[in-house]
């Protein structure tokens, strides 16, 4: 496990952002959008330029500790896995949310404040069926923001949104 995932953060190294992660930084640069919240793990957001970004699922280009969640910036490549944590010994793993756990509370917590209180909510290629991310354009809309989906599929979100395009 630990070989495949130093050599996906390897191949994700290469990843570059695509023009709509560069317009949405852009646009948060310029006062547009006030937060980004996403479900993506793979840190393009962040590269783009993105700073009040909320990463609902975490992101794999970090790694923390199983136990108590210490931040590893590195380990010493090595054949013996696990990697450890220098600080309290525990196994080393992907900052991603993993079927079965919960969204991190305040990542949560903030995203569904960001709903709360925007005006504007676009949500952009999700399907709008995994919660509790799922509820957070209902919540947007609920509290009288303007809700846009742009997704190329119909999703529960379609028929209540205010804009829609594919």
């Amino acid at each position: 496990f630990y070989a495949f995932y130093r050599m996906r953060l390897e191949a994700l190294a290469q990843a570059q952002p695509n023009r709509g992660h560069r317009i949405l930084a852009e646009w948060e640069e310029r006062g547009i959008l006030g937060a980004i919240v996403t479900q993506n793990v793979d840190g393009l957001h962040a590269k783009a330029g993105s700073r009040n970004l909320v990463e609902l699922h975490g992101n794999i280009r970090r790694t923390i500790c199983f136990d108590r969640r210490h931040p590893a910036g590195s380990w010493p490549a090595t054949d013996d896995p696990p990697p450890l944590c220098a600080e309290c010994g525990a196994m080393l793993r992907p900052d991603v949310v993993w079927f079965g756990e919960t969204l991190p509370p305040a990542a949560l917590r903030r995203a569904q404040q960001a709903a709360a209180e925007c005006d504007l909510f676009l949500s952009i290629g999700t399907s709008t069926l995994v919660q509790p991310a799922a509820e957070l354009p209902f919540i947007a809309g609920s509290n009288g923001a303007t809700v846009v989906e742009i997704n190329p599929d119909a999703t529960p979100l379609s028929r209540l949104a205010d804009f829609v395009l594919r």
